[in-house]
């Protein structure tokens, strides 16, 4: 059964990211007070802090942690035009902090002259590295040469992106046949520039990222992006969160063999969807890139699922405070395929700040004694789309958390950390003609 829980999260100000760890049982918050805080859940799933230290001295706008093969590492980046790498460590047998953990300072990253504004880290098939995007129109990657030592980083490579950046993501995929790929979205308020999202690609040959797609149908501020998680496809799909959802399909263009370039893509508009009425400021896939999440500052999480004819329909509204859905706001629908749409929003964006910067969080374990550990939410907190709607979907039982603000409202103190869903697996055999 979904239930809504809140976290009295106590950091002074707002809260701009949540992130989860690879398990989903360790969460990390951050916030303009300037402080970072790791939360781990119990055997019964209640959430307790375990540590909170002040990071940098501005505002810190995102909170990421690495894969856990590389040990309990966090990265932060802020206002104060830094990124930070933390460690967890357990105190030594002559300290007086034996046998409890505390997180250390390993590393500060200076290179940007402008507020950093995403830090990611690579997929782990590529090693330990580091992603960071600025206002300055900067993509750095960085380097741990040796995963044992976190105190040496080095500069890999400088992307100049042209505009100010807002968020980065990296293409998940493990295939030989995919070079390494980067998406880099824009928040830069001049509509009348179009390309707001930039794919980079590195090449083998000369050793550095060139540039292999804008998406110039993309004209509006760009607050998050996602890759989906690619398991074994062709192609790629990107989730795009800006005035409204767009979700994108980049299919691979043959390459002539004497071709050194990026590879070229034709890109295809799959969906569009405005339900959100509003500035959508987050966007995240499930595992298996079978359903993807939105939030905006209408105050929902919004489920987005396609069905076999890759028809994407809304297949679920959940609000923040647990409560139902109500009036035509919850209607969902769909506009496939609608390039360069005009639907115009009720709501401005909320004027320079990263209030709306909200975070969806990867799975979570399945609870023990459970055989697949995947429930249906009750009928008050799910809306369905019409009654052909697609593929039957199957929310994970435990709902992992995340915050929600609503637009024009201030700040609550302390500011409740809502469950959020985030995963679904399709358990029963789907009809023959699916």
């Amino acid at each position: 059964m979904f239930v809504a829980r809140s976290i009295a999260a106590d950091h002074k100000d707002l809260i701009h990211d949540v992130s989860y760890d690879f398990h989903g049982r360790r969460m990390a918050t951050c916030s303009s007070d300037q402080s970072v805080k790791v939360w781990d859940k119990s055997e019964s799933g209640e959430w307790h802090c375990t540590a909170s230290w002040k990071t940098h001295s501005g505002s810190v706008w995102r909170v990421t942690w690495a894969h856990p093969e590389f040990g309990q590492v966090l990265a932060s980046c802020s206002f104060d035009r830094t990124a930070a790498v933390w460690e967890e460590i357990v105190g030594e047998s002559n300290d007086k902090q034996r046998g409890q953990s505390h997180w250390i300072k390993r590393t500060t990253l200076v290179d940007s002259r402008t507020s950093v504004t995403d830090v990611k880290f690579a997929p782990k098939h590529m090693g330990l590295m580091l992603t960071t995007c600025s206002a300055d129109g900067v993509v750095r990657i960085y380097e741990a040469p040796d995963v044992m030592n976190l105190s040496q980083w080095s500069l890999q490579h400088e992307i100049s992106c042209k505009l100010s950046c807002s968020c980065i993501s990296w293409n998940p995929s493990s295939s030989r046949a995919h070079p390494p790929m980067i998406a880099v979205g824009s928040d830069d308020s001049n509509v009348m520039y179009g390309g707001k999202v930039q794919i980079y690609e590195y090449n083998e040959n000369t050793r550095k990222y060139a540039k292999a797609e804008t998406l110039m149908t993309v004209t509006d501020a760009v607050h998050d992006i996602a890759f989906s998680p690619n398991l074994g496809r062709s192609f790629h799909v990107l989730a795009i969160a800006t005035k409204d959802v767009r979700i994108f399909k980049l299919v691979p263009l043959r390459k002539e063999s004497s071709s050194t370039g990026p590879t070229k893509f034709e890109v295809q508009i799959v969906a569009q969807f405005d339900n959100h009425n509003s500035q959508v400021w987050r966007v995240s896939w499930n595992i298996t890139s079978t359903l993807l999440a939105s939030s905006g500052d209408d105050g929902c999480v919004r489920l987005w699922k396609a069905n076999y004819m890759d028809n994407w329909k809304c297949t679920g509204i959940l609000k923040g405070d647990g409560s139902p859905v109500n009036g035509s706001s919850g209607q969902p629908g769909a506009m496939n395929t609608m390039v360069g749409s005009t639907v115009q929003t009720s709501q401005n964006a909320l004027n320079g700040s990263a209030a709306g910067r909200y975070f969806f969080p990867p799975l979570d374990a399945p609870r023990a004694g459970s055989r697949y550990g995947h429930l249906l939410p009750p009928p008050s907190l799910i809306e369905h789309s019409d009654a052909q709607s697609s593929a039957p979907w199957f929310p994970h039982s435990q709902l992992p958390q995340s915050p929600l603000a609503i637009h024009g409202q201030p700040p609550q103190s302390p500011l409740s950390l809502h469950r959020l869903y985030s995963h679904s697996r399709a358990l029963n055999t789907l009809p023959e003609h699916d």
